[in-house]
């Protein structure tokens, strides 16, 4: 099994516990300012990022989907509304987060339609052939071991299916390339700190974005874990990529 640099980039590199349970910890720990934190500091964008993201599932019309990563179900929540499949399934291996994402499905009375469930992206609990489609919004970063996680992706995908993952990329353009990471590792950080009270999570999140393996490398090991029609969006000047793959 193939490692990334990034599989080894965790939120406390002086903690004894391996990143899937760092990674647990540090949502439940800012899940409260988690929906918050995301719309400030990214002006509110990470909406349409989302949006476009599930965009790309509509020629399939899916009826079976799985939120991989699901949070606070932002992703599963926008799915019904834009594609009103028969099930979603969102699952994530942090308990805070899902229980926000719970309510907020309670308050718009999806629970016949959206469930949440507590779960490893690196061993799915469900059938082989199970979904028309997955969605990973933000999430692929803090998989443990990437390349097993895409092929449990993979491996529960029905035939023709279609995985549609959205993350975080570092701009190109030299100039803008600058500001970007001075917002990275000061403001963002800072603002971590003054409303999270964890300025650890949003270093994490500048750490994992720098050492992943993102654009067409990233098309490259999809493909090796068994995806094809494989193909990129980027978005808002290359701070997110839309990456898409069918089984």
């Amino acid at each position: 099994m193939t490692k990334f640099a990034h599989d080894a980039i965790v939120p406390n590199s002086n903690s004894s516990l391996g990143k899937k349970q760092q990674v647990a910890e540090m949502f439940n720990d800012i899940a409260f300012k988690y929906d918050f934190l995301n719309r400030f500091l990214s002006v509110g964008i990470d909406v349409s990022w989302r949006k476009k993201g599930i965009h790309q599932l509509k020629e399939i019309k899916p009826q079976q989907v799985l939120d991989v990563a699901t949070g606070t179900a932002d992703v599963a929540l926008l799915t019904y509304k834009i594609l009103q499949p028969q099930k979603i399934i969102g699952i994530d291996i942090s308990e805070g987060m899902l229980n926000i994402g719970k309510k907020k499905i309670e308050e718009q009375n999806l629970q016949n339609f959206i469930q949440l469930q507590k779960g490893d992206s690196e061993k799915i609990d469900f059938n082989d052939n199970t979904f028309d489609a997955i969605t990973v919004a933000f999430g692929v970063r803090n998989f443990e071991n990437l390349e097993k996680g895409l092929q449990e992706m993979l491996r529960v995908l029905k035939p023709n299916g279609k995985l549609v993952i959205m993350e975080c990329t570092q701009p190109k353009q030299f100039a803008f390339k600058g500001f970007y990471n001075i917002y990275m590792n000061i403001i963002a950080p800072g603002f971590g700190k003054m409303f999270a009270k964890n300025k650890q999570a949003y270093q994490y999140l500048n750490n994992s974005i720098q050492a992943f393996p993102e654009g067409k490398t990233f098309l490259n090991v999809m493909e090796k874990a068994g995806f094809n029609k494989t193909y990129l969006k980027t978005l808002s000047l290359g701070l997110c990529t839309i990456y898409c793959g069918s089984k």
